[in-house]
C-alpha cells in the first residue's frame, strides 16, 4: 500500500457536487492499494499513519500523534498513487489492485482506525472525487508498507 499523507486544516470530498466526507484539522490520507497487498499491509499502514508524530506540542514541535491532537482524517482511495511513468509518457496500472481486491483492504485500514477511536471520514471508492483541502505547513507524508518507510 501507498499513501500520502498531508496534515490539513480541513479537507472535503465531493462528489456530483454533493459533499461525502469532510474534516477540520487532521490528515487527508490518499490511499492507494497494489496486487500485493494484503489485510497485514492494511493494519500496518493504519498503525503506522496513527502514529506519525507530524502535530505541533507546547514548545511548537512536531512530536504529537492525530489522537493527541484530536484530528481526524478524511480516507480517499486513489490507485493512480501505483500508475508507473518509467516508459513512455503514458501511466500504467499493472501493480494496482483490482477494485474488488482493493474496497476491502481500503474499508478494513478505514475500520481499524476507527477502532482506535479517529474519527474517520471518507471519499467514494470507484468514483470521481473533487478532493479539497488546505495543507498545513504544508506537512506531507509518503508512507509505503513495501518498503516500510
Amino acid at each position: 500500500m501507498r499513501a500520502v499523507v498531508q496534515r490539513v486544516t480541513r479537507g472535503r470530498v465531493t462528489v456530483g457536487g454533493a459533499v461525502v466526507g469532510e474534516i477540520g484539522q487532521g490528515y487527508v490520507v490518499l490511499l492507494g492499494v497494489a496486487k500485493e497487498d494484503d489485510g497485514a499491509a492494511a493494519d500496518y499502514m493504519a498503525e503506522k499513519i496513527a502514529g506519525l508524530r507530524v502535530f505541533e506540542d507546547e514548545d511548537g514541535k512536531m512530536n504529537r500523534s492525530i489522537q493527541e491532537a484530536g484530528g481526524a482524517i478524511l480516507a480517499v482511495s486513489q490507485f493512480t498513487l501505483y500508475g508507473d511513468v518509467r516508459r513512455g509518457r503514458r501511466p500504467g496500472f499493472d501493480r494496482a489492485g483490482r477494485p474488488e481486491q482493493a474496497e476491502p483492504l481500503y474499508e478494513r485500514f478505514v475500520a481499524r482506525l476507527r477502532a482506535m477511536g479517529i474519527q474517520v471520514e471518507t471519499g467514494r471508492f470507484q468514483t470521481h472525487m473533487e478532493v479539497e483541502l488546505v495543507n498545513d505547513g504544508p506537512v506531507t507524508i509518503l508512507v509505503d508498507s513495501e518498503r516500510g518507510f
